[in-house]
């Protein structure tokens, strides 16, 4: 498609689900830029630090741009001509449950809606599920349970109408920055707001929280249960609303008051002054929000957790009125819209019910299918055993990095290899899940596709192209297509835009629904290409007929179930030991500010590396005290099922007996930082969400004899060392090292890091000490510098980055490098916290001894903290911490 290059267009962020607008332009000369749109709903103009980036993410490095057959390029008919006829063959041998799709909240709904319909309504299967299994499965299920339909109550707006906003699991300031940044406003209009962290980190969340409950892991049936029962026992509870819209309430209750205050401290890890002091605030507040992410849904009790703030909610009847509610935040940006279109193997489109007869029917006469999937398929983590035992023998994964993502990640990666047949449509030449295809379909990526998306708060919005389409790069939707004409549903899938797929979803949302199901989106089953064109955001439901004006659900009762009315679930806390005496920390898993999923985006872009550039973890220093190492050591972390290398730090707002680690890292940007090769592949029972948050493993000083650091123009291709993580910078690439043995020749190590030959080489060896620094130059230009040391190395990485975009004419200049350090009148910025402005903490610590003595004060000096907002938050940290030494 041709693209013009001299107006701005109005797409969607493609990370989190809080589904920022953004404005992207593209000038004459081809550069790109994004700001955040100041008309679109969910963010008015705001955008975090990833979403501020957007525009350093779209280079075509490393890009897969023609298909390829067994490393091959190959045409596009040779490809497609081949999965259409292994995946017709192998059902045709072995019957529609030997083949799967695995798909992603990556995709656009438009892709989503096809790849659903393909399997379930022509191959006849339900073997398609998605990583967003992985994220929100467990809301799913409790929203199911408890409502009749899968059915997020509330809007971003009850964020700010709140009186109490309880963050469960939920580090909203670096996973769903701009929510946390709407409530950090609202809170500032309305200093009267309380907001309550739940979350075994102190997380920089806690920076706007009243309340900090360092609860246990797993700890939430039992906090919310022992909620439930402090209501009952206080008759804090809405009697009205139980008896006129709910089932369920004296079954729940009695289950609840199975335990009392001590039970709720023991297996909370709570004192009963905390509990108290939470509950009495909850049971004062009507209007009260609880938002819940991955530290609720990522657990063998997940779907239970849910369920027990859904019955708080509905016991006091706060649920369908303004600022109030629960409210579940997706990790993905098109999470939502895969709910909506079934993408989950255990859905059917629409929000129907692949369970139901009437519903499998109805989907199929409305798609002319020859028969709807008659049962669910094979969740994520059932479907990769599957592959691994031979039942699934044809696998296409669309969008997504299981070898890096999934939990047992080793086994997958294992099943994967092992598998007949792999196609993988992927933007990337090199993930970890395409050096294992048969067959690699180059898909467009964000800037390039058009469609729409669903947001947290049920909002849909539109993402459009504003790129053509690099190299012979094709759509999703369009792939799906031309292979299910190849497999022989040519009537079926005759779309030709976008616009017509949506149009078909639309229609089947409001087809024989008359209110009877909670997704209708029936007002656009007739809109044109034009119309798609300039589509707005809108929430749903909004049905072809209708006089409706709240989007908010539930606020008359009127639930999904049979009579009507919400139920309450009876559910008991029990406590799982996991740890043992080989493996006595939990371990806790999760996202950082700057990075995203296994970073096949972020991880191209200087700016979003700079905060933080390799694995590490988060671990008390009691517990660091205890096995035996200090703070930027390098460490092993053990689980019965893998181990990986990362880097130690030492932090007291880690929970003693609980450590962090974050899962972005992949075999791409480090040597053995693939962390959920740690994780068993445990699962609630309900939702079949795995547990990536509650892992027991061991933990110990790896044995380095020597610490690397270096920079350099090009990309490292062979890295030899124990432990590696490489990062992008500016003008080049950074890399952290470390060794089990030292190397016999550190020049001839570091001309083989740089990988240029013909480059000058100024060394300096103090080898009684064990120190040695090398520069390469060619001509004026830095080619890479190389600094090793008995223990981490102590040279500015943000000062040694610099020096790739500097000129160096003198000799004096390269000595400078060489020596591995700046002048005294270049001071080190520091360790970077803003990432829009590259602040270092050493300049907002040096703003604080000029007299800056408020974050905004610190934002008039640097600017840190003025863009995106997402590092105030660490900015006031490092305020108080000079504070308090100022007081010493």
């Amino acid at each position: 498609m041709e693209i013009d290059a001299a107006r701005e267009v109005s797409t969607t962020c493609p990370y989190c689900g809080v589904g920022c607008g953004v404005l992207a332009k593209v000038a004459t000369d081809g550069q790109v830029t994004v700001r955040g749109d100041p008309d679109h709903p969910a963010n008015f103009g705001r955008l975090c630090s990833k979403g501020s980036a957007l525009a350093e993410t779209i280079g075509l490095d490393d890009r897969l741009l023609h298909p390829e057959i067994h490393g091959r390029r190959a045409g596009w008919d040779e490809a497609l001509n081949l999965v259409a006829s292994t995946f017709s063959q192998t059902i045709a041998e072995h019957g529609p449950d030997a083949v799967a799709f695995y798909v992603s909240g990556q995709l656009l709904t438009e892709d989503y809606y096809l790849a659903n319909k393909l399997m379930k309504g022509f191959i006849g299967s339900a073997n398609i599920d998605t990583n967003s299994r992985l994220c929100m499965a467990s809301s799913v299920a409790g929203h199911r349970r408890a409502f009749g339909a899968d059915t997020v109550p509330g809007t971003y707006e009850d964020l700010e109408l709140a009186d109490l906003i309880v963050l469960v699991g939920s580090n909203l300031a670096w996973c769903h920055p701009v929510l946390y940044q709407r409530i950090a406003a609202a809170r500032e209009k309305r200093p009267d707001m309380k907001i309550v962290l739940v979350d075994p980190r102190r997380t920089m969340t806690s920076d706007i929280a009243d309340m900090h409950l360092a609860i246990a892991p797993d700890g939430d049936v039992a906090l919310f249960t022992g909620l439930l029962a402090h209501l009952g026992q206080q008759n804090a509870l809405d009697r009205a609303y139980i008896t006129t819209h709910t089932t369920g309430f004296g079954q729940a209750l009695f289950a609840a008051s199975a335990l009392d205050l001590a039970a709720v401290t023991a297996a909370t890890g709570l004192s009963e002054e905390e509990l108290v002091r939470f509950y009495s605030l909850f049971a004062a507040t009507q209007k009260t929000v609880t938002v819940y992410s991955q530290g609720v849904n990522q657990s063998t009790s997940g779907t239970d957790k849910v369920n027990a703030i859904i019955n708080c909610h509905l016991a006091t009847g706060r649920i369908g009125k303004p600022g109030t509610g629960p409210f579940s935040v997706t990790g993905q940006p098109n999470a939502m819209g895969g709910r909506e279109v079934g993408g989950l193997a255990n859905m059917l489109a629409a929000h129907m019910e692949i369970e139901n007869p009437e519903h499998r029917e109805r989907v199929r006469r409305f798609w002319k299918a020859p028969a709807v999937a008659h049962k669910p398929g094979l969740k994520a983590v059932d479907m990769f055993e599957a592959v691994a035992d031979g039942r699934i023998k044809a696998l296409w994964i669309m969008a997504t990095n299981p070898v890096d993502s999934m939990p047992d990640a080793d086994a997958v990666e294992a099943a994967i290899k092992a598998c007949p047949f792999v196609v993988v449509s992927d933007v990337l030449a090199e993930t970890d899940t395409v050096r294992h295809a048969h067959v690699s379909l180059p898909a467009t990526a964000w800037g390039e596709k058009d469609g729409t998306v669903t947001n947290s708060e049920r909002r849909i919005s539109r993402q459009r192209a504003f790129l053509a389409a690099p190299g012979e790069a094709r759509s999703d939707w369009r792939i799906i297509v031309e292979v299910a004409k190849r497999m022989g549903f040519d009537e079926a899938f005759s779309h030709e835009t976008p616009a017509e797929v949506f149009v078909e979803h639309a229609a089947l949302s409001g087809f024989e629904n008359d209110g009877e199901r909670d997704f209708d989106i029936g007002a656009y089953a007739a809109i044109d290409v034009e119309d798609y064109d300039a589509l707005a955001p809108f929430q749903w439901p909004t049905p072809r007929q209708s006089t409706r004006t709240s989007t908010r659900f539930f606020t008359s009762g009127n639930f999904y179930t049979l009579d009507r009315k919400a139920r309450f679930i009876a559910i008991r806390a029990a406590t799982e030991v996991r740890t043992t005496a080989d493996y006595p920390l939990i371990l806790n898993t999760g996202r950082i500010r700057d990075h995203w999923h296994t970073m096949t985006r972020t991880g191209k872009s200087p700016r979003l590396s700079q905060h933080i550039a390799e694995p590490f973890v988060e671990i008390h220093p009691a517990d660091a005290l205890h096995h035996g190492f200090g703070d930027a050591d390098i460490v092993r972390i053990s689980s019965p099922r893998g181990e990986v290398l990362v880097r130690a730090l030492i932090t007291p707002r880690q929970r003693q007996g609980s450590v962090f680690a974050p899962m972005h890292w992949t075999d791409q940007f480090a040597a053995r930082g693939r962390l959920d090769a740690l994780i068993a592949p445990l699962v609630d029972p309900v939702s079949g969400q795995p547990a990536l948050k509650h892992v027991a493993v061991c933990i110990e000083k790896f044995a380095a004899r020597t610490f690397g650091f270096a920079v350099m123009r090009q990309k490292p291709e062979l890295i030899d060392a124990s432990y590696w993580a490489v990062a992008r910078c500016r003008g080049g690439w950074r890399v952290e090292l470390a060794f089990a043995d030292a190397a016999a020749d550190w020049t001839a190590f570091a001309g083989s890091l740089f990988d240029a030959p013909l480059a000058e080489m100024l060394a300096y060896h103090d080898r009684d000490a064990g120190q040695h620094r090398i520069a390469a130059f060619d001509g004026e230009r830095l080619v890479g510098a190389f600094f090793v040391a008995p223990a981490p190395v102590a040279v500015s990485r943000s000062w040694a980055v610099e020096q790739l975009e500097a000129t160096h004419a003198s000799q004096r200049d390269r000595f400078t490098i060489v020596a591995g350090r700046a002048g005294v009148e270049r001071p080190d910025a520091g360790a970077t916290v803003c990432s829009c402005f590259n602040i270092g903490a050493n300049q907002i610590v040096a703003a604080v001894a000029a007299g800056c003595t408020t974050v905004e004060a610190i934002g008039g000096a640097l600017k840190a903290g003025t863009n995106c907002g997402s590092c105030r938050a660490e900015i006031r940290v490092i305020l108080g911490a000079a504070r308090f030494q100022a007081a010493e």
